[in-house]
């Protein structure tokens, strides 16, 4: 056992664990109303993403949920519909941070077009964010700093990188495309990093709207003298923590919420598994 799961309770993570999953259950914010995408249900809409999109076409509005759907009769079809949507969203005010970067538009468990990723909070719409636990060879933990002008918790701890997969995106090229981007790490760095595996569906209430998302994970231990360095202006700051530091930071609630699950969850295993076998 290493110096950092050596100084970690198994009793303690477990319940930390529970305790932060809990926190990422919530109910829909007051007043929201479900949303169908093609007569299949995908999201949860706020009131005041609501107002701004009723009067859409492709937008039916009832007392029990919002239905949106292409237009065969003026040639729109779902993908069109969606577009017009979020635009009317980011005029609106209700879209926190315009990427420019699409999302598949998931209901049902079944994917029927793609959006604006800016676009999924209003509309409480699935997403899937992808993580990594990335060890030294001595057991120590990289984690990485946001950026202060990242639009969601800025400056906070997070794994050593992390994002959403984008729309017609494989998870495992999500996670390999973020490393690089986020840590400066070719793909052949992670060559024996373990099988990506969802720690929770977070459902959370945000001021621009409902977070629904599937956070999936993957560990690996980086060879002797890897350093990350950052390309896309998103981390501040990389650092490798030893035990003492990493319990600080947890203490402090310095990571944000899906990351200490991330984290939390990479322990657990390295409590429960000899660490030779955590990275495969």
């Amino acid at each position: 056992m290493d110096s950092i799961t050596a100084a970690f309770a198994l009793d303690d993570v477990l319940a930390r664990s529970a305790r932060l999953v809990r926190r990422a259950q919530q109910l829909p914010p007051a007043g929201a109303r479900p949303v169908t995408i093609s007569g299949r249900v995908g999201g949860w809409i706020a009131p005041r993403a609501l107002e701004a999109i009723r009067a859409l076409p492709g937008v039916d509005v009832e007392d029990e949920a919002v239905h949106i759907r292409a237009v065969s009769t003026r040639g729109l079809g779902l993908e069109a519909v969606l577009q017009g949507v979020a635009q009317t969203l980011q005029e609106a005010g209700c879209i926190r941070s315009w990427r420019d970067e699409r999302v598949d538009v998931v209901a049902e468990g079944r994917c029927f077009s793609r959006i604006e990723r800016g676009a999924t909070r209003p509309l409480g719409l699935l997403t899937q964010a992808v993580h990594l636990n990335a060890w030294a060879p001595d057991g120590r933990l990289w984690v990485a700093r946001r950026s202060l002008t990242k639009p969601t918790d800025p400056g906070l701890w997070d794994t050593l990188s992390g994002g959403l997969v984008a729309a017609g995106e494989d998870p495992e090229m999500a996670l390999l495309r973020e490393t690089h981007e986020e840590a400066g790490l070719p793909a052949v760095a992670l060559a024996a990093h373990a099988p990506l595996r969802t720690v929770v569906r977070m459902h959370r209430r945000l001021p621009d709207g409902y977070q629904v998302e599937n956070v999936l994970v993957s560990d690996c231990v980086l060879d002797p003298g890897t350093v990350p360095r950052n390309l896309d202006g998103e981390v501040m700051e990389f650092r490798c923590v030893a035990a003492a530091p990493l319990q600080e930071l947890l203490a402090q609630g310095a990571f944000t919420l899906e990351a200490e699950i991330c984290v939390l969850d990479s322990l657990r295993r390295r409590l429960q598994i000899p660490s030779a076998a955590v990275s495969r």
